[in-house]
């Protein structure tokens, strides 16, 4: 059974946008993080962003100022907006809740 589930992700030019969702659909009744990571080809995986249940946020070097995370607790959804995209943010984008992955999201930056 896939409890965490990304979407959203695709084909754009760079300087566009897209935004990314993650739904777990376990029942969570804690607090916990939720992250963002990120993996091209060849490389290893990355953490993107990650918000606490308070909504603290905490973003790598490469993408603040670009990318915003956050969520929505009453449906266990977290979002990435990323916006001003570039060639090198291509990759698959994973989510992550209380230790468990999704299957990840394909983003492919490219004119």
């Amino acid at each position: 059974q896939v409890r965490l589930v990304e979407s959203g992700g695709g084909l754009v030019q760079p300087g566009g946008s897209l935004r990314l969702s993650c739904e777990d659909s376990r029942s969570i009744f804690r607090p916990f993080t939720m992250a963002w990571y990120r993996q091209a080809p060849g490389k290893e995986r990355e953490l993107v962003a990650n918000i606490s249940s308070e909504g603290v946020t905490n973003y790598a070097d490469f993408v603040k100022g670009r990318f915003t995370i956050s969520r929505d607790n009453a449906k266990n959804t977290l979002f990435l907006q990323m916006n001003s995209l570039k060639p090198e943010d291509t990759a698959v984008y994973y989510c992550n809740s209380l230790q468990t992955w999704g299957r990840g999201t394909q983003v492919t930056v490219s004119s």
